[in-house]
């Protein structure tokens, strides 16, 4: 499995599950997915890194992408529940300072 994603509205938010490993590959699919979901259902987006196993540079960008365009539309994003390897780079990359990390996906939509 290289990245499975899905998407549900959960109070005003919407949420994008990320599952499997985000990189050079599969990161245009979460793309799609980031801009789709801001489209369709509205900037206030959470993405739920609970089963994201893997991520480089490409799945950074996208996460600053996403964040570029959810603020743009007047919203925002939060990042749910990232294991020990990715939230040790959002923590290296000084990202976490940029967009919100919660410890799960409750609180990052309730945070709103």
């Amino acid at each position: 499995m290289k990245l499975r994603l899905a998407r549900r509205a959960l109070g005003d938010a919407v949420v994008v599950a990320v599952e499997g490993e985000l990189d050079l590959f599969t990161a245009p699919f979460l793309r799609d997915e980031v801009r789709e979901a801001i489209k369709q259902d509205g900037p206030t987006l959470v993405l739920d890194l609970a089963a994201l196993s893997f991520m480089d540079s490409s799945g950074l960008s996208v996460l600053i992408e996403a964040w570029r365009l959810a603020t743009g539309e007047g919203g925002s994003v939060s990042l749910a529940c990232p294991q020990p390897p990715v939230a040790r780079i959002l923590r290296t990359t000084g990202l976490d300072r940029r967009i919100k990390v919660y410890p799960d996906v409750d609180s990052a939509v309730t945070a709103r």
